[in-house]
């Protein structure tokens, strides 16, 4: 599911009422989450920390800004971080399913509520920003809110949005989009500050000063010191001493963890650190992280122990923890740690066990119904084949077959993942529907909104179970394949899989026969039977030959390998 998260900064941070009720402000959209508030009294700042649904992002975003300027005079603000406004940075920042280029346009959408609404002069800053110079956050600041009068005679300051002129009580706001910032330290069993501080400074991005043979600086033709780069770009790094741990350590930050990710940077710190007859004894991550960064920490020290990446995704993330050493210090909890686990809902379905969800299931209750128990069909065939994939990974006789077995496995855990997300998004969607029913009809302007949300509404109860089949046609294709090479002790396994995967797409295609007569565009309903009807065809036919190829097997026929 697409996620997105905002860090705004606002200017104030020692009375407590004041943030109780951002925070309120915050806490009153649905599909957010408040990750998180951290004040300081000497900075005079409060830096929230919210993730969600991008839209319902977007909305807290404004309304935490339109809080903090009813709230919040910067007339007589002072603090030692610079800063030029009550709400003084909002940048968003992808976590899931979300492009850089999709947070631009919702800094964007937000710059210019901001700026019509509340009358706040924005300014875009780095991926969002629209000049240059304005990708760096410090010149857009420069000069503080002291500076603001000024640069409101100015054309150059004439910003994205709002108005060109003084506010003298919200000052001016700087809205973006930029990569989520990782904070990891990496442990070391030495005291010896120097030490961390000279890894330190050869990973980090802008790297150290070049000295001779004799430990002397080296300068170029103009006087200038020479620097060597660092080996890591969009790293920042230094060497500290922590006497609560008693050790040294290395701070990093890491602001861009798709290009250069934790693990690739513990693994060449402990390279260095072994050079020097130093250790690592271990990493610590402050605050939290993406989940894709953490399992790609897991697949990484899998795929070099050659062992499966086709597990479940916490075994997967427990793989890191271990590997990484991130549980030295303090617990690691996964589901405080990491972002999409820790706003995730709690009142979930799949959250349920087995028997509690067959329970609500047999009640009088509309749903969960078969829209559900579509996804739930669909995650077990793809789980059923991953299983076969990793019988058949390491076991003798099938080494010809093991590396695409290693391939199969990750597919059939992505399928399951998936579609136990659909369970709850199919029931959410009849909830939803359910609402728009229930919207006032009495004037023509509340008929004619009601209207368009029945119609929103049906779509996306639509959209839920064809989504359930187009995993299904995915699961069955794999099912096809596994049953092909897969372990034959597990063949009845293979074809389970594909049986599950059928019983997915055909009662998918029922939840979406039902609803389609609530639809008024002919045009959607055309399109979407006939891609509906398509998927459950090829889908049959893709079972129908696994069937077939089991059933032969299990009858007696030789199993080919």
């Amino acid at each position: 599911m697409k996620l997105m998260e905002c860090v705004p900064n606002f200017s104030e941070g020692r009375d407590s009422s004041i943030l109780n009720a951002i925070a309120a402000a915050i806490k009153s959209v649905k599909g957010v989450v408040l990750l998180d508030m951290d004040p300081g009294a000497d900075t005079n700042r409060t830096v929230f920390t919210i993730a969600g649904e991008p839209e319902a992002v977007v909305e807290a975003a404004f309304q935490a800004i339109k809080k903090a300027a009813e709230l919040i005079d910067m007339s007589k603000h002072k603090g030692a971080h610079p800063r030029m406004g009550a709400t003084d940075v909002c940048p968003f920042i992808p976590i899931s399913e979300m492009t850089m280029e999709e947070c631009v346009e919702y800094a964007n959408k937000l710059g210019k509520r901001v700026g019509e609404e509340l009358g706040i002069p924005v300014y875009l800053y780095e991926y969002a920003a629209t000049k240059e110079e304005w990708k760096n956050l410090a010149n857009i600041r420069s000069g503080e809110y002291e500076a603001l009068s000024e640069k409101a005679k100015d054309p150059y300051w004439k910003p994205d949005f709002g108005p060109h002129t003084f506010n003298a009580k919200s000052g001016a706001t700087a809205i973006g989009a930029r990569e989520f910032l990782i904070a990891y330290n990496i442990n070391l069993n030495t005291r010896d500050k120097k030490k961390a501080s000279e890894i330190a400074q050869i990973i980090r991005e802008s790297g150290r000063a070049a000295r001779d043979k004799n430990g002397k600086l080296m300068k170029d033709e103009n006087g200038n010191t020479i620097y060597i780069p660092g080996l890591f770009t969009h790293c920042k790094a230094v060497g500290w001493f922590i006497e609560s741990y008693d050790r040294a350590q290395i701070s990093i930050n890491l602001t861009n963890y798709k290009i250069t990710p934790p693990h690739l940077v513990l693994e060449k710190v402990r390279e260095l650190a072994s050079e020097m007859g130093i250790q690592v004894t271990g990493s610590e991550l402050v605050g939290l992280i993406p989940k894709a960064a953490i399992l790609e920490a897991g697949k990484f020290y899998l795929s070099r122990m050659n062992e499966s990446t086709g597990i479940p995704e916490r075994m997967i993330m427990q793989t890191a923890i271990q590997s990484m050493g991130l549980a030295e210090l303090a617990p690691f909890d996964i589901d405080k740690k990491v972002i999409e686990y820790a706003i995730s809902r709690k009142d979930r379905l799949v959250n349920l066990k087995v028997d509690a969800f067959c329970d609500l299931l047999s009640t009088d209750e509309p749903a969960p119904g078969g829209g559900s128990v579509a996804a739930l069909c669909a995650s077990m065939s793809g789980a059923l084949s991953a299983m076969v994939a990793n019988l058949t990974i390491g076991k003798k006789g099938y080494e010809n077959v093991a590396k695409e077995a290693m391939e199969l496995a990750p597919i059939g855990q992505e399928i399951k993942e998936k579609s136990l997300e659909v369970i709850d998004k199919d029931t959410d969607a009849f909830f939803t529907m359910m609402d728009a029913m229930r919207l006032p009809k009495k004037t023509e302007e509340e008929i004619e909104f009601r209207k368009t949300q029945i119609e929103k509404c049906t779509q996306a109860a639509i959209n839920a179970p064809l989504e359930t089949m187009h995993l299904a046609m995915s699961a069955a294709e794999l099912a096809l394949k596994i049953a092909k090479i897969g372990n034959a002790n597990a063949l009845s396994d293979a074809g389970v899989a594909a049986l599950t995967a059928n019983c997915a797409s055909q009662a998918a295609y029922y939840n979406i026969l039902i609803n389609l007569p609530g639809i008024a565009d002919e045009n959607y309903i055309h399109k979407i039977h006939a891609e509906a009807k398509d998927l459950l065809e090829k889908c049959n036919l893709l079972c129908d030959s696994v069937e077939k190829d089991v059933l032969a097997k299990l009858m007696g026929e030789k199993v080919e390998r």
